[in-house]
């Protein structure tokens, strides 16, 4: 019995306050596959405390917006709780925000591969840093390693003047420059 295979849709970020962008193809994309009545885990890891409740609200806002006739269950993370709400999920999102905080989370978690086996992953920025193998960081201005679930190294919120960052890592990775607002998916 073969299994289901795993769709990771890596966004380039936005900028703080910049609401006037469509990202309406990047959320019909996470629920293009999705049965009728999906769940949907939010996991904002990567955001400082504060800046959370308006992450849920803003990405909970583009997922109703979006849902067309689905009926979606959109619930939190929680640390304590994060391997079991994965498995009941659908889909899981990985807020924007510090990598290298998300990061950190997540190392904790050896089962997390295998918990995300099946789903779609959309991980936003630093979401999408930490399944790659090599990440350039704009925020901390360096190279780092993620979780190497994917065979990619990535430059989130893309500029001409990032293109050299990744050039003495992976050498044989494909590189993945996403602007922002753009996204790309991935099936394994």
């Amino acid at each position: 019995m073969e299994s289901r295979k795993t769709k990771f849709i890596l966004h380039g970020g936005g900028s703080a306050g910049k609401i006037d962008e469509d990202n309406t193809d990047f959320y019909k994309e996470i629920l293009k596959d999705t049965p009728e009545s999906a769940k949907v885990l939010l996991v904002p890891f990567a955001k400082d405390t504060e800046r959370i409740p308006l992450a849920i609200e803003r990405v909970t806002v583009e997922f109703n917006k979006n849902r067309e006739s689905k009926n979606l269950t959109i619930e939190t993370a929680t640390e304590d709780n994060l391997i079991a709400q994965i498995r009941s999920a659908d889909v899981v999102y990985f807020h924007g925000g510090t990598s290298l905080k998300l990061l950190e989370v997540l190392k904790k978690y050896p089962d997390l591969r295998e918990a995300i086996k099946g789903k779609v992953v959309a991980g936003e920025s630093a979401g999408a840093n930490v399944f790659c193998t090599y990440f350039y960081s704009p925020n901390a201005d360096g190279v780092f390693e993620g979780l190497g679930f994917l065979p990619l190294k990535s430059i989130p919120h893309y500029r001409e003047e990032y293109k050299d960052k990744l050039n003495n890592v992976g050498l044989n990775l494909e590189s993945l420059l996403l602007k922002e607002y753009e996204f790309k998916v991935f099936v394994i």
